[in-house]
């Protein structure tokens, strides 16, 4: 049975060539490795060698994006990676999965031609079914998920600005009490 068949894809509707994105199965197989927080033991620190790993991986990854055509924030990724990859950090401090889940999906509606990945550099709109996240820093920093899962896995910044998406935000402010609630005594709630 052919591609086009067996994809439901008309013979006569070409078919857009996309650059193949990496394989990151070994990525994610070693940052298994270095996270602790999946770990029984709280004390438990990663190898230094399995969080060069980690991180010469990704960077692999990307120099291979790199080539299929990327942008150009791809250099100063790579060059990020390279130099955690050579003085690790003693933890990876990315963010959850939960995180990753909860992060704000485009709609495909309101994307435009012209909009691309700044990582991959691929439009959106060449993807049957984007799946187009946006991080909390700012309304224009919009990723393919597949390419802002890594980055953010190894870091908890935005890859374009650099700021900390994982900050507490504080608590609002109480509600300002009012002069006559604070007087009355009612029997039923007390």
């Amino acid at each position: 049975m052919s591609y086009e068949v067996e994809h439901n894809i008309p013979k006569n509707e070409p078919t857009p060539h996309h650059p193949v994105r990496p394989d990151l199965s070994t990525f994610f197989s070693n940052l298994e490795l270095v996270n602790t927080s999946a770990t029984q033991n709280s004390n438990a620190t990663p190898m230094p060698a399995d969080v060069r790993a980690v991180f010469t991986t990704l960077s692999d990854a990307f120099r291979t994006m790199r080539q299929e055509g990327g942008g150009g924030l791809l250099d100063s990724l790579i060059q990020s990676l390279e130099a955690e990859a050579d003085n690790p950090p003693r933890e990876v401090q990315g963010v959850s999965d939960a995180f990753l889940d909860e992060l704000d999906r485009v709609p495909k509606k309101s994307l435009k031609q012209a909009d691309s990945c700044p990582i991959c550099g691929i439009p959106f709109l060449e993807d049957k079914f984007p799946l187009v996240v946006r991080l909390p820093c700012h309304k224009d920093h919009i990723f393919d998920l597949e390419c802002i899962a890594p980055w953010l896995k190894l870091h908890a910044t935005c890859p374009m600005d650099r700021k900390n998406l994982l900050k507490k935000k504080l608590p609002p402010p109480p509600p300002p009490k009012d002069e006559e609630e604070d007087g009355e005594y009612d029997e039923m709630f007390a």
